[in-house]
């Protein structure tokens, strides 16, 4: 038995995204992005490169995340529609979610992540290995 296939959700866990926005609202924290996916968000809304990284970037330390709305919404969250206004090219750590090891430490914090979204624990199974690939693209 290999060390993935005795993860505590080796069955694979169940989410489809209803589109509620919650994840993109709430306390403030952190949205990482890289020098790629700036770029890629630079190009989508039309924005030179310098002035989105001034207007929609800050930097913590030695990394990118993208800047908040003083309620803690994420600067692309449009609370009116509840979308993402840049949805199609939306930071990897908003395309992971809630496949991130800070949610699938155990069976309790998935359970906790499942209160808080209410497409976690819904919807189709999503398989191991499709877990794993999404895990291991981000560290939250």
């Amino acid at each position: 038995m290999t060390e993935v296939s005795k993860k505590w959700y080796h069955a694979g866990l169940q989410f489809k995204c209803t589109g509620c926005g919650d994840c993109c609202t709430g306390e403030p924290g952190f949205v990482w992005i890289d020098e790629v996916e700036i770029a890629t968000l630079a190009k989508l809304i039309n924005m030179p490169l310098e002035e989105f990284q001034d207007t929609y970037t800050r930097r913590i330390g030695t990394r990118w995340s993208l800047v908040e709305f003083p309620t803690g919404d994420c600067v692309f969250f449009d609370a009116e529609k509840r979308s993402c206004g840049v949805y199609e090219a939306r930071p990897r750590q908003c395309r992971t979610w809630p496949f991130w090891d800070s949610n699938l430490e155990s069976p309790e914090t998935w359970q906790a992540t499942c209160r808080d979204c209410p497409g976690s624990g819904k919807g189709p199974v999503i398989s191991l290995e499709d877990i794993e690939i999404q895990r291991r693209q981000v560290k939250i």
